[in-house]
């Protein structure tokens, strides 16, 4: 397992596989090369522009299925941009094409619209210098910052690719949308790689993808009052105790890392009665699916055995009034990793050396790469460039340091692997 060390104050990660040489001096004359470098000054100029842009998205409201607004905008801001082939998709993503010379292949970079907040959420940006307050301002609104200066950094450098590009501005990322958007994307669309943009750690690379199963269990009966009906009929709160404490005991692997937890619970009707309903929400990870299978299996029949231990526990016989249970996915996040050897990783990894950055992030996490991973299509999730703070609260912060860096990376790395004149693609073509 790669460890830390720190290096001019950064954590960066050692251990890790070397580059192939070929591959980063190809990136590195790739950088070098007039429009190359054309495109990643505009991305440098642009900078302020980019955060103009990334203010006014934030300030149109995009719940979790609900980014119908936000998508409107997208569209318009792409063509104008210069992409003439854009669409919205059956489930609402935005789909941009730009298409290269027809002999390389097809690479998709996404970014996603919605956000963990409520539409009632006040989504007014606040300025302070160089900080800018708001919920969503980092996640994602800077992700789709960067989406949208990749287009118009290329088609202002006028650099024509071998192979196509998709820019995609994908729904349902955040919580039960379960990466929706993504796994909709790959499924409809032949692609050879794919790269997510979200976070804002410019030295994060992501090679595996963690996996989620999201359940709602419910345990039901006939409920009665605490006193008149205490013997007769099971309670559906003992019920839910019993099996949580068996699911507390579960041992989980550490390699690979695969977790659990009771989310939430609720259930019951007042102090003095016997409930007829109690529901909880599992969450359970990993970056491997046969394991992630195992835990989905080992907590499951923890709510069989906790229902027949209610009932039994009162000598229940009649149906009517035992207690029984019923389950609802709400979440199916596939899970898996990249080798290192990968060519999306390898170009990513090239293109941040040869901007000079470090690698100070080459792990795993749950973004919408998920979906192509776990297909074996080659793919990671880039960041933005930046520094976002209290992601996910109200209080969301992001500070605009350098953020010319996440659109560059995504350039070169989009470049190196479509190819562009006088540069072959990187990316190989998928049967």
């Amino acid at each position: 397992m790669p460890h830390n060390k720190i290096l001019r104050g950064a954590v960066v990660q050692t251990g890790i596989p070397q580059l192939d040489q070929e591959t980063y001096l190809s990136v590195k004359t790739l950088k070098d090369s007039a429009k190359v470098t054309r495109a990643l000054q505009i991305a440098f100029d642009e900078a302020e522009l980019g955060m103009k842009e990334q203010v006014e998205l934030c300030g149109i409201p995009a719940p979790t299925f609900q980014e119908a607004l936000r998508a409107e905008e997208i569209v318009r801001r792409m063509k104008a941009y210069g992409l003439s082939d854009v669409t919205t998709d059956d489930i609402g993503n935005v789909i941009g094409f730009r298409p290269g010379k027809g002999n390389g292949p097809v690479l998709a970079i996404g970014a996603h619209m919605d956000t963990v907040f409520p539409a009632t959420t006040d989504v007014t940006v606040r300025q302070e210098g160089n900080r800018y307050f708001a919920p969503g301002i980092g996640d994602n609104c800077s992700g789709l910052r960067a989406l949208l200066q990749i287009i118009r950094s290329l088609n202002e450098a006028d650099k024509h690719t071998e192979g196509d590009i998709y820019f995609v501005a994908t729904v349902g990322e955040e919580g039960l949308g379960d990466i929706r958007g993504s796994k909709y994307f790959v499924a409809t669309h032949k692609i050879d790689g794919f790269i997510a943009i979200d976070n804002t750690e410019i030295g994060r690379i992501l090679k595996g993808a963690v996996g989620s199963h999201r359940y709602r269990i419910t345990i039901e009966g006939p409920g009665g009052h605490s006193y008149a009906n205490f013997g007769e009929v099971a309670s559906a709160i003992h019920a839910m105790c019993i099996a949580g404490n068996m699911i507390a005991h579960i041992k989980t692997p550490t390699n690979p890392k695969t977790t659990f937890t009771i989310g939430t619970i609720q259930g019951g009707t007042s102090v003095n009665s016997i409930a007829p309903s109690c529901s909880v929400e599992i969450d359970m990870r990993s970056v491997n699916n046969e394991a992630l299978l195992q835990v989905e299996s080992e907590i499951l029949a923890c709510f069989d055995k906790a229902v027949a231990e209610e009932n039994a526990l009162w000598s229940i016989t009649d149906p009517a009034k035992q207690v029984h249970w019923k389950k609802e996915n709400v979440g199916n996040r596939p899970a898996g990793m990249r080798p290192d050897d990968c060519p999306v990783l390898q170009v990513a990894r090239s293109s941040l050396k040869a901007l000079g950055q470090e690698l100070t992030n080459y792990g795993v996490s749950s973004t919408d790469a998920n979906a192509p991973v776990s297909m074996g299509i080659p793919a990671t999730c880039l960041s933005s460039g930046g520094i976002q703070h209290k992601c996910h609260t109200i209080h969301e912060y992001f500070d605009k340091v350098d953020i010319h860096l996440g659109p560059q990376l995504l350039i070169l790395t989009a470049l190196g692997l479509v190819g562009c004149e006088g540069f072959k693609p990187l990316l190989p073509k998928r049967e």
